[in-house]
């Protein structure tokens, strides 16, 4: 692509980008790359952030990938790289797209090989990071309560149950205590609010 034609679709890295998108955001797109790592990264390479992805030469693009697969090799400081003295070479480095899946992965799998209180949670599929798990992460079907004095439908097709004779009783009142409420509300004066 040259600086006049506009590319729709530009490949950064091993991924397709929207050419309409600002560098900046559209960098940060990448996995393994953020927002803070793509302005450094650009300012380091002086190229505008704020330029449409799809109006980068070829150049640019194999600047900036180098600078994604060699940052300190363009002066980012290692303590902003993504992996810092890696367990098992010791070297520091910045990882992206499916080799920063693969770090991942082998990291969970050593602490699950080392038995870990983090690699037992991660076994048992828990959280791990110390979140509360009172109420949240919880998996399986809902258990629900069952009601004390209410018979469940035993015959097939939702027969009605029969009921017991003390539910019977807290349910309907007695025909006496009926006729006294009703007498109560009716010999009660009503005064209305214009004789006052």
């Amino acid at each position: 692509m040259s600086a006049t034609e506009y590319g729709h679709i530009v490949r950064i890295a091993g991924k397709d980008i929207d050419g309409s998108k600002k560098l900046v955001v559209a960098l940060s797109k990448i996995k393994g790359i953020g927002f803070n790592f793509a302005q450094v990264l650009l300012n380091t390479l002086q190229i505008d952030p704020n330029l449409r992805v799809g109006f980068l030469s070829e150049n640019e693009v194999s600047i900036i990938e180098n600078g994604i697969k060699n940052p300190e090799n363009i002066g980012i400081p290692q303590w902003f790289l993504n992996r810092r003295k890696d367990v098992q070479s010791g070297v520091t480095s910045h990882n992206i797209t499916t080799d920063w899946d693969i770090v991942i992965y082998n990291d969970v799998e050593r602490e699950k090989g080392v038995m870990s209180w983090r690699g037992f949670r991660h076994m048992m599929g828990l959280k791990v990071r110390g979140q509360c798990t009172r109420t949240t992460g919880r998996k399986g079907g809902a258990v629900g309560v069952r009601k004390i004095g209410k018979a469940m439908p035993t015959a097939p097709g939702g027969a009605i149950p029969t009921t017991t004779a003390a539910t019977t009783a807290k349910e309907t009142p007695s025909s006496g205590a009926k006729q006294e409420s009703t007498v109560k509300a009716e010999s009660k004066p009503t005064q209305d609010k214009s004789e006052k």
